[in-house]
């Protein structure tokens, strides 16, 4: 009689898989950090992270897409969530709820996104690779956005809303990162969200 195959081992192999990602992601990215992108090669990043060259162009296509991670599959995620949001809930609240899964997983692996934010800083050459993913997922935004508010993706609203909603995430993240990760993200978020929906009225003066 044949045994019945583990429910279990599916995802054992997918947190292999995961774990195996993040510590070539996180090879990478402290390789360059104390060498510099040039003076690194995938093999050395696999060899720090204990694979062979082969099994890291499983996971990357280049050193580069290991240094910025899954942007994209994060980014498609993100929008996913966002149109999951009950439609009654309005379209600034929808964007803040969707974005607290990913500020979960960004204070989960604080370290790794302090790592790459240092090192996407000190390499320019990366920020086409980023600015590219960043222009896909902001078009799928403003159609999700669109759907949610019933108007057109052409309409200035959705489009508005999508780049306010980004430049205050990418706020939080600087301010974030300025501060080593010892505040929280969360807040910083919350912070910057609740400014957006004040109408961005002058700060009070400090007490």
């Amino acid at each position: 009689m044949t045994a019945e195959p583990s429910p279990a081992a599916p995802g054992l192999r997918d947190r292999k898989k995961r774990q195996t990602r993040a510590a070539l992601a996180t090879a990478a990215l402290r390789l360059v950090a104390e060498r510099g992108l040039e003076q690194v090669t995938v093999e050395e990043i696999s060899a720090a992270a204990d694979v062979s060259s082969r099994t890291f162009f499983n996971y990357f296509p280049s050193k580069e897409d290991a240094l910025i991670g899954d942007q994209a599959v994060q980014s498609a995620r993100f929008v996913a969530r966002v149109a999951e949001v009950p439609p009654q809930v309005p379209a600034l609240a929808a964007i803040r709820t969707a974005l607290a899964e990913v500020i979960d997983e960004m204070q989960a692996e604080r370290e790794l996104w302090l790592l790459r934010m240092t090192v996407v800083t000190q390499h320019p050459a990366l920020l086409p690779r980023l600015v590219t993913v960043g222009a896909e997922a902001e078009r799928a935004m403003i159609e999700v956005v669109a759907g949610r508010v019933g108007v057109s993706p052409e309409h200035g609203f959705p489009t508005l809303l999508t780049t306010v909603t980004g430049a205050a995430f990418r706020t939080a993240m600087l301010r974030w990162a300025a501060a080593g990760g010892t505040r929280s993200l969360a807040d910083l978020v919350d912070e910057a969200f609740d400014a957006l929906a004040a109408g961005l009225a002058d700060p009070g003066p400090k007490t």
